[in-house]
């Protein structure tokens, strides 16, 4: 399919700038050297005067912020919000988690308990339980209490809507493989059922990471913590973005500053994210073989500066264009002004082509000649991935029209780099003034810091906010066991330790960014407690104030409430991933819930003795009937 067909769907989704826009290039680098270099041309001691006293003010205003320091052991102020009842369902329901054979068979036990009890009766008991646990309500109206009394307490609520389909796993993978295998492998005769490890040959320059496998067609295998969509049809789609609509309406009508979370692939075909990501992570993989060429590999992404006319050069006798097209590809009003190209100079290129090439086209690394990543496109593919883009416009909307902040969930590896490069174009065009979409960074993945500080330094460039969620990440066991059966890369750090490092490094970027530019937001979405110490020792270096509303703390609903509401009670924005939902069609939820607190209390007795603190406290200072008050 022309890249010029594709485009106006692009335009037309987000009215002329959706991908229209180009990078600003190293430019902006290039002035900062420039008033360097007249600064140097100043008296030195001028210089060192005025340095030292931008020193020294930056210290007294350092000093003179109150330092941050919150007590995660104090049970009283953890559990002022709730009453002596629910924190007896807190231990039961936590209790029940570490009991294997119930988390392995909790889904069966819930259907049989529902057979025995009836549906009136199982839905009380799953009120006063688990569903009373994890989920605030049934739907938009009946959550409200809980919003209310959270906000109260200063947390505030990410709403999602956590109904889900209860497929087996064979109409799983059926509907995985025919959503995203195109129309053109069809045609090749490529049946689906033979996409296995055994694979090796790949068709139309496609990568065995970036095609569908049957075996790994269903992708809640070995996942806990995310929830899953499966492409119907588009009409499903539309129904997605009206559920979603309706979160955003729902937290605009419950608080002042809420979130609400969207995935990408309930909003379309997954076939366009598998092929796009294919297509981002090809033309970086070039421009690192370029950089390459100019002796520059081993160097940091940003510091990757590849000269002009060399590169010019390249690109010619590599045969990807004629000299004339070569050129032109680089006469933009900043773009290869200050005479050489970087990665977000690079990455531009793939919106330029549109006059010259295909949306999906590859460079072939061998020949470095630019070749379509299929044969062709049907007319229901292209619409089918203009209707996506469209969706995610709409959603964009509602959201910045409500006053509601809309995050994008990650996803799996082979459809990240989509996901995230369509996110940060809704970010160029709806973060101008303040940061209303939310980019997620999975930090278990070992190339968080280089996605984190490329995106931080487009904002820059483009005087946009950046506004991230950091999480440790919920595919890994998947991940791992899809590289290695189908024979590429593990994406995954080494370890656990290797992954803290990484989420570290990631937030003190960002953190860097927030004191430094003003213009970063970032949410700590994370159980792990140390995680946030951390944070607030480096608000604490840096001088950042909670009031700033820059850096934001996230945890699920029902779990780790010792530390969101000692947070949120020192006037931090700290917020609860809020589902809701009917309580049958919430089965799939609560059943992972239950799994991922198996591991959560198997690891850490810590939530549950702190419960057993608050509870003979309030025994012993007669406060058992205890009734929060707000």
């Amino acid at each position: 399919m022309p890249y010029s067909k594709v485009m106006p769907a692009l335009a037309r989704a987000k009215p002329d700038k959706l991908f229209g826009m180009r990078l600003r290039s190293t430019v902006a680098s290039t002035q900062r050297k420039e008033l360097k270099s007249e600064d140097a041309q100043l008296d030195s001691s001028c210089a060192l005067v005025e340095t030292r006293d931008v020193i020294n003010g930056a210290k007294a205003h350092r000093s003179s912020q109150p330092k941050i320091s919150i007590d995660f052991d104090n049970t009283q102020e953890a559990y002022k919000s709730k009453d002596t009842l629910e924190l007896f369902r807190s231990l039961l329901v936590f209790k029940l988690c570490s009991v294997d054979f119930l988390v392995d068979k909790n889904k069966e036990l819930m259907f049989l308990s529902k057979k025995v009890l009836g549906q009136r009766l199982f839905e009380k008991l799953m009120k006063m339980t688990f569903y009373g646990q994890f989920v605030a309500g049934e739907d938009q109206d009946t959550i409200k209490p809980l919003i209310e009394k959270n906000q109260a307490f200063g947390v505030g609520s990410v709403l999602d809507y956590s109904v889900e389909e209860d497929l087996t796993q064979e109409e799983a993978e059926k509907k995985e493989m025919d959503s995203c295998v195109s129309e053109a492998e069809k045609e090749n005769h490529v049946e689906t059922s033979i996409y296995t490890a055994q694979d090796t040959k790949s068709m139309d320059h496609r990568e065995k990471k970036y095609k569908a496998h049957r075996q790994f067609g269903d992708r809640r295998g070995g996942v806990i913590s995310a929830r899953t969509y499966f492409y119907a049809d588009e009409a499903k789609c539309d129904h997605h973005m009206e559920t979603f609509i309706n979160c955003i309406k729902a937290s605009a009508g419950s608080s002042v500053d809420g979130f609400s979370a969207i995935k990408m692939t309930a909003l379309g075909r997954p076939q366009f994210l598998l092929q796009f990501s294919e297509v981002l992570v090809k033309w970086r993989r070039f421009f690192n073989l370029l950089a390459a060429h100019q002796g520059l590999d081993g160097m940091a992404l940003l510091e990757q500066k590849l000269e002009l006319e060399k590169l010019q050069d390249s690109l010619i006798k590599l045969g990807v264009g004629a000299k004339p097209d070569i050129e032109n590809w680089f006469t933009g009003e900043k773009l290869g002004s200050s005479g050489t190209i970087d990665l977000l100079d690079w990455n531009s290129l793939i919106n330029d082509t549109t006059i010259i090439s295909n949306l999906l086209v590859v460079p072939n690394m061998e020949t470095g000649h630019l070749e379509p990543l299929l044969s062709k496109f049907t007319d229901e593919e292209e619409k089918q991935m203009k209707r996506m883009l469209q969706r995610m416009d709409v959603l964009a909307k509602h959201a910045v029209e409500n006053g509601v902040r809309l995050m994008v969930d990650a996803e799996q590896t082979y459809f990240q780099p989509a996901i995230s490069r369509l996110t940060l174009e809704m970010q160029r065009i709806f973060n101008r003034e303040k940061p209303n979409i939310f980019n997620t960074y999975q930090c278990y993945l070992k190339e968080a810091y280089d996605n984190v500080s490329v995106d931080v330094e487009l904002s820059r460039r483009e005087g946009w906010y950046f506004g991230a969620k950091l999480v440790r990440g919920a595919y890994m066991y998947q991940e791992r066991s899809r590289a290695a059966e189908i024979g590429y890369e593990d994406p995954i750090n080494t370890d656990y330790e290797a992954t803290n490092r990484m989420y570290h490094k990631c937030l003190e970027y960002v953190l860097e960014e927030i004191h430094l530019n003003k213009a970063a937001n970032v949410m700590v979405a994370s159980h792990n407690e140390d995680t946030v110490k951390f944070t607030l020792e480096k608000m604490n270096e840096m001088g950042l104030s909670p009031t700033e509303n820059k850096v934001y703390f996230g945890q699920l609903l029902g779990m780790c409430d010792q530390i969101s509401f000692p947070l949120g009670q020192a006037g931090f924005p700290v917020y609860k991933y809020v589902p809701y939902g009917p309580v049958n069609e919430v089965i799939p939820y609560l059943s992972r819930r239950a799994q991922e607190n198996r591991g959560i209390m198997k690891g850490s007795q810590r939530e549950r003795s702190l419960l057993w603190k608050e509870l003979q406290r309030r025994l012993f200072n007669g406060q058992l009937l205890y009734k929060p008050v707000y």
